[in-house]
This record gives C-alpha cells, structure tokens and sequence, in this order.
C-alpha cells in the first residue's frame, strides 16, 4: 500500500532526514517512532505531498509522489500535529466545508460527514463551535476531517499530543479502529502510544531508520529478547561456572557488590528452571530469580542512545 524509497531531504544545508526506506501494508497502522527532531513530521509531509524530498521516491496505494501527488491527496487523510480548524465555526458546518474542498460530490457531503462524526464519537458537540471545545473534541474534529471522502490511507502526526490521560485513551481507541479500513501512519515521540496502538514500528533517529519491526519483533530481537535477574550468595566464580552450564543464556554479568547477577536470554526459551538447578546443585544461595520482557522503551533507549553513548 505504502512504499517508501531512500527519503532525503535538506533544509538548506541542515539534512533533516537521510535515505528513509519502509513498507506499510494494507490495513496495518505504522508507528514512526522517534525523539523530537528525528524527523518524522519532514517524512511525513514528504508522503502527504505537502513538499517534496531533496532525493528518495514514495508510492502512495499505487501512486508516485512527484507523477500523481493530486491522486495521493485524493486517497489520503492527514492530521498534522496542530489540527487545522477554523475554531469559529460549527463543527458539522466545518467538516461540510472540508468535504467541498476535498471534491467529495455535493449528494455525497452530508452521509460524509455523517460517517466521520459517527467514527470520531462527534455527535453531541457537532452543533457547537469548534473554539468553544475541549482539547481532546478539537483532536476529534481533526481527525474527523481527515477521514472525510473515505482514504484509503490516514496520517497521523503526533495525534494524542497535550491531551490528558483519559483523551488519550480516547484517541487510541478510534484510531485502533481505523485498522483494516484504513491504512494508518502514527507518528510520536510516547512510547505507550505507538505500543498499545500500532502493528509495526519504525524507529527513527536523527533522521536515519535505525529499526522497522513489530513490537514483539523488535524485543526478541534487542539482547536476546529477555533479562532475568538472579540474587547468588556465594563465590564469584562458582556462580558464572554454573550459569555458564545453561544453554540459551547470551550474555551475563554481575551487576553490583551484593550478589545480583543479570542474565540476557533468548525469548523464545523458558530457562528460569535450569538456571535455579545449577545454581543450588553449585551449593550456592539462590535467594531470588525474576525474569522481565524488554520493552519498547529498553529498545528505544538503546537505539536512539548509542551513538551518543560511543
């Protein structure tokens, strides 16, 4: 659905983002992940034809970006980060002025913008003007009109931004339920909202892709995929001998003076068992053995940390 080519682009002699490749699928959300400035807003009104890249191509559902930007506005929905609404108008009367600019046909506006209220929960402030609305109804309206005309693709830049814990839930629910129906890219800098929200992630930082896979993907992938943590009493050397025996264990390392080792496995192996036996038939104290996934915020940290950390 969505082909993404070697994206450069500079701004004067500032390169904001450098050989930008992915691939979305129909129906799949996408979450562009990345700290401030990494550049998913640049690639993201590169893909809305809004400017175009220094170098790279995109498709957009067949397509090209340069050859057939008017047909890639015509299938695509966009929420840029500030949502633009005319906060003096009605919300009904704004989405019906959006539809007419996106060409929907004059018999069709009104089931339009029936469909996009009904999506977005809009209902009850659809008569009331839009500046009077709370934060998290203007991210509705704005969501809604980039719905309007059906697109087969929607793209969301930084959609739950400012709002409170309890809008936020909010948002993430219509946007999951935009799946399968649309085809959505998510970009944000919040590590639960492209978690709990998106199918695949691609990871940017400074402008570069620095990882593309699912969630689960990306954390069997990062150092093994699991820590488990072990609390020995006992001498040094017996202890790394006796993990040492344990196949599946990729990496360990004694992590302080008290006796709490850290031991990087593959996720795919249950191996909590077989290290608590060698440990007590080493005669030594195993006086606790916990194991925890990584997440997407260790994944994240490592990838966008590294090269400062070098």
């Amino acid at each position: 659905m969505i082909n993404v080519e070697g994206l450069t682009r500079y701004y004067g002699e500032k390169r904001a983002i450098s050989d930008v490749t992915f691939r979305v699928n129909k129906g799949e959300i996408l979450g562009l992940l990345g700290p401030n400035a990494a550049g998913k807003t640049t690639t993201m009104r590169i893909l809305t034809c809004y400017m175009p890249p220094t170098s790279g191509t995109a498709t957009i559902g067949g397509f090209d970006i340069f050859e057939n930007s008017m047909d890639v506005r015509r299938i695509t929905g966009y929420l840029p980060e500030n949502p633009p609404l005319y906060t003096d108008m009605v919300v009904r009367d704004y989405l019906s002025f959006v539809s007419q600019i996106k060409g929907v046909e004059k018999a069709r506006i009104q089931s339009e913008v029936d469909a996009a209220v009904e999506k977005t929960n809009l209902g009850d402030v659809q008569h009331r003007i839009i500046g009077k609305l709370s934060k998290g109804f203007k991210q509705r309206v704005g969501l809604a009109q980039s719905l309007l005309n059906n697109p087969q693709i929607v793209i969301l830049d930084e959609p739950t931004v400012g709002l409170d814990p309890k809008q936020i839930i909010e948002i993430r629910e219509l946007i999951k339920n935009l799946s399968g129906e649309h085809t959505v890219i998510l970009s944000s800098h919040i590590l639960p909202e492209i978690e709990q929200t998106c199918d695949r992630v691609v990871i940017i930082n400074e402008g570069r892709v620095v990882a593309e896979d699912s969630v689960s993907g990306l954390t069997s992938r990062l150092k093994g995929g699991e820590r488990i943590l072990l609390h020995v009493e006992g001498d040094e050397t017996k202890v790394r001998a006796a993990i040492e025996k344990v196949s599946g264990v990729n990496t360990f390392s004694l992590t302080n003076a008290n006796g709490i080792w850290e031991a990087l496995v593959e996720s795919e192996q249950d191996i909590r068992k077989a290290l608590a036996k060698e440990v007590v038939n080493s005669n030594l104290g195993l006086l606790e053995l916990t194991s925890e996934k990584f997440t997407l915020e260790d994944i994240f940290l490592q990838l966008t940390t590294k090269e400062e950390a070098a």
